[in-house]
């Protein structure tokens, strides 16, 4: 699988609540404009990290399904150590270059199909306890909060509700993946705990919106 890999390159680019949602297993929703063909992903100040020029392109789209194309500029090696021992990674010097990841980018939200650990990263509609299954092993996601205010900071400039997924990832050197999303920008942010304690923040722009 490429989970590590395109989690470290495409995702580094790459109201109120009552009850909860057990064990949902896709999205629906219509066709979000995030996911359509010529869309890029980004992030920005990674540089620390020893990641720069990350960035993320939908090169098809069939059936709903949006493949990406990710590279990167790695010149931490700890990082580039992980990557090179996963499969479908390409590294070349400091460039890591990923193929073939596939998401369901819809306007309800988002989900894994292949390079993830495939299942649904987050749903728009989600209330606080909602879980998402990984499949191919026995673990979830979990929605561990939702905004009911503008309290995200984002883009430089403004506030945005979001909604926070966890992912106890245990896979590739990360121990847990948090996620936020939200209904109009889709992924925002991403952070990633790795084994050895060490924090990993992105922030995520996708040149369009829903």
């Amino acid at each position: 699988m490429r989970t590590a890999p395109f989690v470290l390159i495409f995702s580094v680019l790459v109201l109120s609540f009552s009850g909860c949602e057990k064990g949902k297993t896709s999205i629906g929703g219509s066709q979000s404009a995030i996911g359509e063909v010529g869309v890029t992903v980004e992030t920005a100040g990674t540089s620390g990290f020893g990641v720069s020029n990350a960035i993320a392109e939908v090169v098809a789209l069939e059936k709903g399904v949006s493949e990406y194309s990710g590279s990167a500029t790695v010149t931490n090696a700890a990082i580039k150590n992980m990557l090179s021992n996963a499969p479908g990674v390409t590294i070349s010097g400091n460039t890591v270059t990923v193929t073939g990841v596939k998401m369901k980018v819809t306007t309800d939200g988002i989900e894994s199909v292949e390079g993830f650990h495939p299942g649904v990263i987050v749903d728009y509609n989600a209330k606080v306890g909602d879980t998402y299954p990984m499949k191919g092993n026995n673990r979830s996601r979990k929605v561990v909060s939702r905004s009911t205010d503008d309290d995200y900071f984002w883009g430089g400039w403004m506030l945005i509700k979001v909604i926070e997924v966890e992912e106890p990832t245990n896979s590739m050197g990360i121990a847990r993946t948090t996620y936020w999303a939200n209904h109009r920008w889709g992924m925002v942010g991403i952070e990633f705990e790795l084994d050895d304690g060490t924090i990993l923040d992105f922030p995520i722009y996708n040149s369009a919106n829903n």
